[in-house]
């Protein structure tokens, strides 16, 4: 709240999730991660010098709430990009450009990410990759095809 910025939380929920929206939505590729993960540190940044979050702090202020969870939601954006990005493939719902087939179907590589990402905080823009292997007896995962 002393901030006393001219942009408003609603603007910069907006912007992050048009960067989400374009960079980090279903169809992703490296190039557009690399720059969302930029855009979204540049956001953070004015986001801590520029919001304005009118009202006061010693009553009820929906807005004050509203930029305490749009400030975890650019560090929880920041780091969507930064898993996508590790993911050199393509799985589940979401597309790697990069990591298609001849037909352009999305190409698993299951020798290389068959695990489960945790990420733990370790510092400013920066988290550690924590990997839990996936060992599948029963049923195998195999290359979809929605042709």
């Amino acid at each position: 709240m002393n901030i006393k910025g001219t942009k408003t939380v609603e603007s910069f929920h907006k912007r992050l999730g048009k960067i989400m929206w374009d960079k980090c939505g279903m169809a992703r590729n490296e190039k557009g991660l690399q720059e969302a993960i930029v855009e979204i540190q540049q956001l953070k940044k004015e986001f801590w010098s520029d919001v304005r979050i009118p009202g006061d702090i010693d009553e009820m202020n929906p807005e004050l709430d509203k930029a305490g969870r749009v400030a975890d939601f650019i560090e929880l954006g920041e780091l969507m990009c930064k898993d996508a990005l590790n993911r050199k493939e393509s799985c589940g719902g979401h597309f790697r450009e990069e990591s298609q087939t001849e037909d352009g179907e999305a190409k698993r590589d299951d020798a290389n990410f068959s695990y489960v990402a945790a990420w733990k905080f370790a510092g400013e823009s920066n988290w550690e990759l924590t990997k839990e292997e996936l060992n599948f007896e029963i049923v195998k995962p195999s290359q979809r095809s929605y042709k």
